[in-house]
């Protein structure tokens, strides 16, 4: 990657949680499985973060970390006229404060956090699931849509750490747009 752009961002929440809550369990509602908010997380290159659902999983081998901007859930809550969504409901691995996500989809671009650098490649858009009405608000589901955020293959090993932090972009980033829905057309990729 050819760095171009530096955008300080802040990282705010770190989830890794070794089960998933929303699969296939509309009757039963939610599961309860373990989540944490950690201060930092271990990234390898194309298996994800250590200790998470979508560890070394093959099908989420190019999308195994999920990045969301917390601008995003801020306007949906403003929209929807309710109180602050709790982030990590949403389930996205790393949110951050001042990003901007959607030019980053099919770019090589990295996070720097305490020294250390996390490069990834951006995949497709973390599209929200039906769940979102559920445990965010009514509404909300049809509001995350074009805002879920950003999944992405890791391309190297480290670490991200909570607080202040560098997003390294190759092309230019507007992050007043962070809240802003971007809808994509159709891809040919896979």
């Amino acid at each position: 990657m050819t760095a171009s752009y530096r955008y300080d961002v802040e990282i705010l929440h770190l989830l890794v949680s070794s089960g998933h809550a929303y699969f296939g369990r509309a009757r039963d509602g939610a599961a309860e499985v373990p989540t944490t908010d950690a201060e930092q997380v271990d990234v390898v290159s194309g298996k994800g973060i250590v200790g998470d659902r979508f560890f070394g999983k093959a099908a989420h081998m190019d999308a195994a970390v999920t990045l969301i901007a917390i601008e995003s859930l801020e306007a949906m809550a403003a929209e929807l006229g309710v109180a602050p969504f709790d982030p990590l409901l949403t389930r996205r691995n790393v949110v951050l404060r001042g990003a901007h996500l959607a030019p980053l989809l099919g770019e090589e671009f990295a996070l720097e956090s305490r020294g250390g650098v996390v490069r990834f490649r951006g995949g497709r858009p973390a599209h929200p699931c039906a769940w979102m009405d559920q445990v965010l608000a009514p509404g909300a589901h049809a509001a995350m849509r074009g805002r879920g955020g950003v999944r992405c293959q890791p391309l190297s090993d480290g670490t991200l750490h909570r607080g202040t932090a560098v997003l390294i972009s190759p092309v230019p980033l507007v992050p007043d747009k962070a809240g802003e829905a971007t809808f994509h057309g159709a891809s040919r990729l896979p």
